[in-house]
């Protein structure tokens, strides 16, 4: 028979497509368009694990499925290849990181096309190339030269605010700025030099230098985001951050808040992510308020939503970075709340967002008083308040508020209640509706009611004013690295001025070392004569790794333009992205730079789209299934899994552990000489340790590969069942190096094939869940591969398909098939498709089915799934172009519909057989014959008929 041979099917297909471009994709068709994406990998060392093409698998199948119905098909990858990992490699080993990137690369591209991909290769991007960080530049510079008009809603050029300036200065223009944007008038901007301007310039530029709050981490020299540190620590390699204030390029994001709030509504997206940007962005509708400093010109400005509650403010905090804190202190504070200043700054936003048992603050000594009431209150400064959200300040009504009841309990400050409604004694009443009391003209008002009054009054008495405002703040943009997109800017009197644009690509120069300088400085202070026209400094900071992945989907669309980071033509065509597959971790991450970007370079008119990805799907993780041997502490003793289960459960007696070790040769002379037994027995505690899942089939580990794999296990002495199997201990965790679960992709395709691991992956479960991984699983997929091969072989192994009409059984089966495949992928729901493959072929082979009418529209409908060996039977059908192309079959209602009916036929109620009619048979037909059939005529026994009972399609029944 001739054998599925799946290496060579597999290894020649993708030749093929290699040499005939097959997945090449036009800038222009008449066909409709789709643009499949997956989110670009970051290629690290360790190349690619089981749980990576769990994606790319579904986007493929989506992809392939799309040429099928005529779409022209944009289906790419590229690499985030700029990044942490490689430069801390070229740290500790001197190789610079474009050789380890393109290494790294060069793995992932090998694996990636093993398993058979339908990637237009010839679009490949790589952010690390100059050529494409080109444009990442370019983008960069023109946020640089554009501000965001609240009036027009869009991003306008630099030049239209210089304008407004010299006409009418800027007390009444309409803009994203900074706080601490000073009023100037037409006649004292034409008076300002022109470093002044430029400074002022700076305050409304969509990318700006500014002092910001970064966590900075000195182990790794350089600024990490939010999502970068997690319990104070860098996520990789857990080096302690500490809060720092710093000069840093910043993106001016929160122009864009309230469109990339409302954008969601416009997006197949999940619910949860957008959630998670909703949260991000945190709208919050209130009023700012000045509370005037006691003894002092100067005044604290809180925001707050609940203004309805300012007559039970009794005290005010400030974030510990607050600028006003140094000038509070009185001397008699001054060493208590300079040591709480310096612990509370290095502790990261999401700790003290989270962590709420932890209470903490220091009194100033100095006190504000309450604009509305004119109370006198105290101010002091506590970590629970943040300076990135709101005014960095805010007026503490402890009745009404949870963290500000537990503080106020905690420092025995004053509790007031103005909302009746809760006991106060107990805890906070934070209900956001209640009748106002204690609060003077806002007495028996409604929340709602007496915020609006309350903001009215701040108005009136020029106090405040009503303002909406965004958790979000912009977007820190420097890095202190090397292996980083350049800034495109050199500094002039200390101003930054950008490079001109036929002078990018600014690339990286040359360094010797991959570290700070001696004085502090980024790497990039390592690179000599590197200074614009021999002269300017450059800035030192490169971008971050969001920079380059914010605007790739557009490069795909054009990758070897030079003269624009996507031509007009091919923009026009694309649009934006049909299905983008990723994981949810990068929701307030890529996902929001994402779509920051994309809104400016509409307001540009740059592209068509104001959101880049129609449809999201966050594909779920594969987890390892890892496996445990049991250590005797101290000992070289290896325990098999039912008896360290005893030992757990204190079950086993030094007897009964002694008779096993004799039982199984264990007890020579010198094996367990330096070993106590009754001590042992006593006082050992199980050491579960994992074992690299390579070791380990069906739970039995392999003893002697076991012994090989380290040189600390090689004298390892195995207790083990009765057969002389060490059985190991298994449970599902994330796939990690350090937990010996990873399973290699490379390994699978070796084993079974790369079709038997597209289709298992899929297998496993819905796109989105968690699953476990189970490497024995596969053997039933790929035996399903070997059983379709065999629908198209005869018995002697020959290829034989016939060209006779099939039977009504056979097309029922097809178009069931057809149908349910097509119904699935178009919801994306993979995993039901595989049990419909699988019954279809175990019904056609049952049928002993091998007509074309029925093998060639399947051999499609799996394509997607299995492309390699469908592509090898579609040529063996006589066919000589790719499956690739072929029009998906159309299923047909007629063929689903049932012409026939399986009776079961009574006699008195007892069944005594079946007999088949046609669905629309008379009832009277079916009368006579059933009484006529051989079946039923030797249970009459001659005894004459009284009546028969016929249902419809469902039975018959003979009573005598």
């Amino acid at each position: 028979m001739a054998e599925y041979n799946f290496k060579e099917i597999e290894q020649n297909w993708q030749q093929y497509w290699k040499e005939n471009k097959t997945f090449r994709a036009e800038n222009q068709s008449s066909k409709p368009k789709y643009y499949s994406l997956d989110m670009f990998p970051y290629p690290s060392g360790a190349g690619l694990h089981v749980g990576h093409p769990l994606g790319y698998i579904a986007s493929d199948i989506v992809s392939r499925y799309k040429r099928h119905k005529g779409f022209n098909v944009l289906h790419p990858m590229g690499f985030d290849s700029f990044g942490l990992p490689a430069e801390q490699y070229a740290i500790q080993t001197g190789q610079h990181p474009a050789i380890t990137t393109e290494q790294n690369i060069a793995r992932y591209i090998e694996q990636l096309q093993q398993i058979g991909f339908s990637f237009d290769w010839d679009r490949e991007v790589r952010t690390s190339d100059p050529n494409y960080y080109k444009w990442t530049q370019w983008i960069f510079m023109q946020l640089f030269n554009h501000w965001y008009n609240y009036e027009t809603d869009k991003a306008e050029p630099i030049e239209t605010l210089i304008a407004i300036f010299e006409k009418e200065g800027n007390s009444f223009v309409k803009a994203a700025c900074d706080e601490d944007t000073p009023h100037v008038t037409a006649d004292a901007w034409a008076r300002i030099d022109e470093q002044q301007k430029q400074e002022l310039l700076l305050k409304y530029r969509l990318t700006f230098l500014s002092e910001a709050m970064v966590n900075w981490c000195p182990a790794l020299g350089t600024v990490l985001a939010n999502d970068e540190v997690k319990d104070g620590l860098s996520e990789r390699g857990g080096y302690p951050v500490e809060r720092k204030k710093m000069r840093q390029w910043s993106m001016r994001i929160t122009a864009y808040a309230e469109r990339l709030l409302q954008g969601l509504e416009t997006i197949d997206w999940p619910e949860p992510v957008k959630e998670m940007q909703r949260n991000w962005i945190g709208k919050s509708t209130g009023a700012e308020l000045h509370f005037p400093i006691e003894n002092s010109l100067h005044h604290i400005t809180v925001f707050t939503t609940r203004i309805d509650t300012v007559f039970g403010a009794t005290f005010v905090v400030l974030a510990p970075e607050h600028d006003h804190v140094a000038a509070l202190i009185t001397e008699d504070r001054k060493a208590e709340v300079e040591a709480y200043v310096e612990m509370a700054k290095n502790r990261s936003e999401r700790d003290r967002m989270t962590d709420v048992k932890t209470i903490s603050g220091a009194f100033t000594g100095s006190y504000a008083i309450n604009p509305i009431s004119g109370e006198r209150v105290p101010i002091w400064v506590a970590d629970y308040v943040l300076a990135g959200y709101g005014t960095g300040a805010v007026m503490a009504v402890p009745a009404h508020d949870t963290r500000d009841y537990a503080f106020a309990k905690h420092f025995v400050l004053p509790i007031k209640e103005v909302v009746a409604g809760g006991d106060i004694e107990k805890e906070a009443f934070a209900a956001k509706d209640g009748t106002i009391i204690n609060s003077d003209f806002l007495n028996g008002l409604s929340v709602k009611a007496a915020i609006e009054a309350g903001i009215k009054k701040a108005e009136e008495l020029g106090v405040g004013k009503g303002k909406v405002n965004y958790r979000m703040r912009d977007a820190v943009f420097s890095r202190q690295r090397y292996w980083g997109e350049p800034v495109p800017v050199y500094f002039k009197d200390g101003i930054p001025h950008l490079l001109k644009e036929e002078e990018l690509p600014l690339v990286l120069p040359e360094i010797d070392e991959y570290k700070p300088t001696e004085t502090g400085e980024p790497p990039l202070g390592r690179a000599k004569d590197w200074k614009y026209e021999d002269q300017y400094e450059y800035e030192l900071s490169t971008m971050p790794g969001w920079a380059g992945s914010s605007w790739y989907w557009y490069r795909y669309m054009d990758p070897k333009n030079n003269t624009e980071f996507a031509s007009k033509t091919a923009i026009d065509y694309w649009q934006n992205v049909d299905l983008y597959i990723g994981g949810s971790e990068h929701a307030t991450g890529h996902l929001l730079y994402s779509r920051f970007w994309n809104q400016f370079l509409y307001d540009l008119g740059l592209v068509p789209e104001k959101e880049p990805f129609k449809k999201l799907i966050n594909q779920g993780m594969i987890q390892g299934r890892s496996n445990f041997v049991y250590r005797m502490v101290g000992t070289n003793y290896f325990i098999t899994k039912s008896i360290a289960d005893r030992f757990e459960a204190g079950t086993i007696s030094t007897q009964e552990f002694n008779e096993i070790l004799s039982s199984k040769g264990e007890l020579e002379e010198g094996s367990i000489s330096d070993i106590n037994l009754d001590t042992l027995i006593t006082e050992w505690k199980v050491m579960p340790l994992h074992a690299e899942v390579s070791l380990v089939e069906n739970e039995i580990l392999n003893q002697q590969a076991f012994r090989n794999w380290r040189e600390d296990y090689k004298n390892a002495i195995f207790i083990t069942e009765e057969n002389g199997d060490y059985i190991c201990g298994w449970e599902v965790e994330k796939m990690s190096k350090s937990k010996y679960n990873v399973v290699n992709p490379d390994d699978l395709v070796e084993k079974f094939g790369a079709d038997t691991l597209r289709m298992y992956e899929m297998f496993l479960g819905p796109l989105e869940q968690f699953k476990p991984w189970n490497t024995s699983g596969m053997d039933g997929v790929h035996k399903f591969l070997k059983r379709f091969w065999r629908l198209f072989h005869d018995e002697q192994g020959n290829f034989s398909v016939s060209n006779e009409d099939p039977t009504s059984g056979e097309l029922k089966t097809l178009h069931k098939t057809i149908k349910k495949v097509e119904e699935d992928i178009e919801r994306f729901s993979f995993n039901t498709s595989v049990s419909t493959f699988m019954i279809c072929v175990n019904e056609l082979m049952a049928f002993k089915t091998n007509k074309r009418a029925i093998l060639e529209p399947l051999v499609i409908a799996l394509s997607p799934y299995a492309p390699h060996i469908s592509e090898e039977l579609w040529k063996l059908l006589g066919h000589n172009e790719s499956v690739a192309y072929a029009p998906f079959p159309v299923w047909e209602e007629k063929f689903l519909t049932e012409n026939e009916f399986e009776y079961p036929v009574s006699v008195n109620g007892k069944t005594r057989g079946k007999i088949t009619f046609p669905v629309n048979k008379p009832k009277e037909e079916i009368e006579k014959e059933v009484l006529e059939s051989d079946v039923i005529q030797k249970y009459l026994e001659g005894k004459p008929v009284k009546k028969v009972i016929v249902v419809p399609n469902k039975i018959v029944n003979v009573v005598v």
